[in-house]
């Protein structure tokens, strides 16, 4: 802050005019009592916006001078601090004239003030020439000086009253912490959070009168809707018993009337249609009955057939176990020879009869297959004869077997290889992939017979599609498989529909061009369809068209050259092993048992040759009589069945008689009760509104009320309650009731607003206690750090701990600042504790007080301190001046001319004052005493 240089007053109080050097750290301003000191200081008070000492103002000074203005200036220092800035920026010099021109206008008196850049005279100021100087209100000069380092809190300090400097110490901890946040603190934190208590304290007051209010209007509306249900309940009632018993009554009779007609009438339909059902089931029971004795007929007759199969199979058994008994015998015969030739001949006679047997043996298997290579050739002869004559599929015994069937019963069939010509050889091997799973399918001539062809193929398991539905092929579309083949007659329809749908393309690359839909084929055979895209396979026989009978002609004449080619080479084959036998056989005459073996061989070789197969017929002759043993079981079992069904449908039939006799019985007497319903229906029907009769309508109320009886009790209950009740009859209740509910609506959303409020202004108070709060610690903790400074230069110990603060408005109220100061190491005493000197008390008054004024932002400044050095004594006088020189603030300091003359040696400069005489206009000059350096 800046400090003051000099001072100038004109007509101030009983000053004319004159000029203090005040350019010095301490100054002493003396002289006796009504001298004029307080008036030196209110003065400067007023010059720097303070307020005067006491109950004085401005007003009181000029207008004991008589004159109508009054001017005070002051020269001040403007030098840059430790930011580099200026105090009075931008004024640039290192001084700044500060003027104060008060003037009288209109009956009072008004101040102006202004800041000249320099040392601006008054009469400078007056004439402003240049219209350089701006002279402003007070508001704007205050803002001036605080940016210039006068700050409402230097300035509160600062018009502190005479002779509370020092009585800081006398101060209680609670008054000081209000001080010291008076001058340190942000003023206005302190009123937002004054406002923010006094808007919550009166912001929960109005919303506890508003709850109170809201209860007692809730309690009149719910006593008002009370007596409005009592009203409604009387109503509802009334209008229940009129309606149940002007309509609702009629109308249920009249429903249950008509649903008795109901469901009379459809007891008498469904007595109808049991009647019918119970005719037609019996009509079938009995038909039932003539299909099941012809079932047990035909099972009578199949059980004599079996029963006569099981002997023939009887008789093959036997014939089977003869015939096997023979050819073991045989083979016995045999191996007895054997022993006796090898008593007769040895062993080289065994091995001689055994090289003839087995020659014997390659001779006549020689004999037996050129007697298989001739039946083959002749029957490659026929299927040659047959092929070069026939067109058609390779025969199928399954296929042969079916087609013999259908000629035996005179049905006219192709097969569909018969009709179909492949045009181009290059696609035969497609066309053959495509309709591989087709080429045993027949083709009826006439489709009349198609069920009895259907018949044979149940009875045969034919696996093949009988197709009698044909027609004529359509034109081949441009591109589709059904482009290359040409059909010799009629087809299915769905034969050229397939045809036309597959494409024709060279590979997969030139199917690109087709749509993505399309479905084709390769000549290749790769096959594309919905299902996906596969290799149908490339046929090893062709089975449709021209070139299929090719390629069997020449399959049969290369088959029949390799028989003729077998036949060559296996006749040279059967003369060498004749030859062979004979030359052994001639080697085995002249012993007995080897003649007897020779004669015999083939017999023996046939014998053993035939076993197997023998063997084999018996175990067939066996399995036939027990298959033909298990199908009389089964037959037996089926009619044991047939008479279980037969009983049970005789029961049947006599059970039906019977309910038919019944339902015939109580059809008259159902039907007279219907018609006397219905003519009573009729008479409570005239008369009815339409709507009455509505079928739904009628519903809803059977569904609500129930029966006509039901509704008749609710009316009797509904007349005894309406007698014995205690009811609200007048209809005003609810329209009161209504607008009481609008106002306890209106009063909740208006307490719900305000609650909204409260809870606002609780939370802004919460917020703005706390931004107290931590304002007070911050200005607590920078007070303390100028007390503890101030007590190292006075050599004294203070201790200002941070005093306890919590969110709360008790704890704020009754929280204070303790300061405890030690002097000379006699322990601590705290601010007015009694335990202290009057010197002691000065000096805890001087550095309470010069800690508000300190402020580590801008340095120096001034202090008005009034009589600081009364009822000190020497040492304490030397003591508190040494303290005062220690610190860089200017002091004006006021004291009586009483005192010790140890109270000037501090001051740099001292101001004498004295009274003005009675006869004189003006006071006399202050007179200067100025200490050499």
């Amino acid at each position: 802050m800046f400090h003051i240089k000099q001072l100038e007053l004109v007509h101030w109080d009983y000053w004319r005019r004159f000029t203090l050097p005040l350019d010095a750290q301490i100054i002493t301003i003396v002289g006796p009592n009504g001298s004029g000191k307080t008036t030196l200081l209110d003065a400067l008070r007023t010059l720097f916006g303070l307020r005067c000492s006491g109950k004085r103002d401005y007003r009181r000074y000029v207008r004991r001078a008589r004159r109508s203005f009054a001017w005070i200036r002051a020269v001040v220092a403007n030098k840059a601090g430790s930011t580099g800035k200026r105090p009075f920026f931008p004024c640039l010099k290192d001084e700044v004239t500060l003027a104060c021109r008060i003037r009288k206008a209109g009956g009072d008196w008004t101040r102006d003030y202004a800041i000249a850049d320099g040392d601006v005279s008054i009469e400078e100021l007056e004439q402003n020439a240049d219209k350089r100087i701006e002279w402003v209100g007070y508001r704007d000069y205050q803002s001036r000086l605080a940016w210039g380092g006068l700050t409402p809190a230097i300035a509160k300090v600062l018009a502190l009253e005479q002779g509370d400097t020092d009585k800081l110490c006398e101060y209680s901890p609670k008054a000081l912490l209000e001080l010291v946040f008076d001058v340190f603190g942000d003023k206005e934190v302190l009123d937002n959070y004054a406002a923010a208590r006094e808007e919550q304290n009166n912001a929960e007051q109005e919303l506890t009168a508003l709850g109170l209010d809201l209860d007692r209007m809730r309690a009149q509306a719910e006593a008002k809707q009370l007596e409005a249900d009592r009203y409604r309940e009387w109503r509802q009632l009334a209008d229940d018993a009129r309606a149940l018993e002007s309509e609702i009554i009629p109308r249920l009779e009249v429903a249950e009337l008509a649903r008795d007609v109901g469901l009379a009438r459809e007891d008498i339909a469904r007595s109808r249609r049991d009647l019918q059902h119970s005719q037609d089931e019996l009509a079938v029971h009995r038909a039932r009955i003539a299909q099941v004795e012809a079932e047990r007929k035909a099972a009578e007759d199949e059980r004599r057939r079996i029963r006569q199969h099981i002997t023939e199979a009887e008789q093959a058994h036997q014939a089977a176990r003869d015939t096997v008994r023979d050819l073991e015998r045989l083979i016995a015969e045999r191996d007895a020879l054997r022993a006796r030739l090898a008593l007769e001949g040895g062993e080289a006679a065994l091995d001689l009869e055994a090289a003839y047997t087995k020659a014997d043996s390659r001779w006549h298997q020689l004999q037996r297959e050129e007697r298989d290579a001739i039946a083959r050739f002749e029957e490659k002869t026929t299927q040659l004869r047959a092929t070069r004559d026939n067109r058609g599929p390779l025969p199928d015994a399954e296929v042969s077997r079916f087609r013999s069937r259908l000629r035996e019963a005179g049905i006219a069939h192709q097969t569909l290889a018969e009709i179909i010509e492949v045009t181009d050889p290059d696609w035969q091997s497609a066309v053959e992939a495509v309709l591989r799973p087709y080429r045993h399918v027949l083709l009826l001539e006439h489709e009349k017979d198609r069920h009895t062809a259907w018949r044979l193929g149940e009875q045969e398991r034919f696996r093949h599609f009988i197709v009698p539905e044909r027609e004529t092929a359509p034109r081949a579309e441009a591109g589709a498989l059904a482009e290359v083949i040409r059909f010799a007659g009629p087809v299915p329809r769905w034969l050229p529909d397939l045809l036309n749908r597959i494409q024709r393309v060279e590979d997969v690359e030139a199917a690109r061009q087709l749509p993505r839909d399309s479905e084709w084929i390769t000549r290749d055979g790769f096959h594309r369809e919905k299902r996906g895209a596969r290799h149908l396979g490339r046929p090893s026989e062709f089975h449709f068209g021209e070139l299929a009978r090719s390629a069997r002609l020449q399959q049969l004449d290369a088959e029949m050259k390799s028989i003729d080619a077998r036949l060559l080479k296996l006749r040279p084959e059967l003369d060498a092993a004749k030859a062979e036998a004979d030359r052994l056989r001639a080697r085995l005459f002249g012993i007995k048992a080897a003649e007897e073996l020779a004669a015999k061989a083939p017999g023996y070789e046939d014998a053993e040759a035939a076993l197997p197969a023998a063997r084999a017929r018996l175990t067939a002759a066996l399995a036939a009589r027990t298959e033909a043993d298990t199908g009389l079981d089964s037959v037996t079992q089926r009619l044991q069945g047939i008479g279980i069904e037969l009983d049970r449908r005789k029961r049947e039939i006599s059970g039906l008689e019977y309910r038919l006799q019944e339902l015939q019985d109580n059809a008259a007497p159902r039907r007279q009760e219907q018609v006397r319903r219905i003519l009573r229906l009729r008479q409570l029907r005239r008369g009815m509104p339409a709507h009455w009769r509505d079928p739904q309508e009628q519903q809803q109320l059977a569904e609500r009320h129930g029966e006509a009886r039901s509704a008749r009790s609710e009316l009797e209950r509904l007349r005894r309650r309406l007698h014995d009740g205690d009811w609200i009859t007048d209809d005003t209740v609810l329209s009161l009731a209504q607008r009481l509910k609008a106002d306890v609506h209106a009063r909740e959303a208006q307490y719900a607003e305000r609650q909204g409020y409260c809870n606002t202004a609780r939370h802004l108070s919460d917020d703005a206690r706390a931004a107290y709060i931590a304002k007070l610690r911050a200005t607590v903790r920078q007070y303390g750090k100028n007390l503890r400074a101030l007590g190292d230069l006075a050599h004294v110990d203070v201790d200002c701990p941070v005093p306890h603060l919590e969110n709360d408005d008790r704890t704020l109220a009754s929280a204070g600042l303790e300061v405890r100061f030690d002097f000379d190491r006699k322990g601590a005493v705290g601010l007015n504790d009694g335990e202290a000197s009057g010197g002691q008390q000065v000096m805890k008054s001087l550095i309470l007080l010069i800690a508000l004024l300190m402020d580590e932002a801008r340095p120096g400044g001034f202090v008005f301190i009034d009589e600081p050095f009364a009822h000190l004594d020497i040492a304490n006088i030397d003591r508190v001046g040494s303290f005062l020189r220690a610190t860089r603030a200017q002091y004006l300091i006021t004291t009586p001319v009483t005192h010790n003359a140890n109270v000037f040696a501090p001051a740099q400069l001292t101001l004498v004052t004295r009274k003005k005489k009675p006869d004189d206009d003006w006071a006399p000059p202050i007179g200067l005493i100025q200490r050499e350096v």
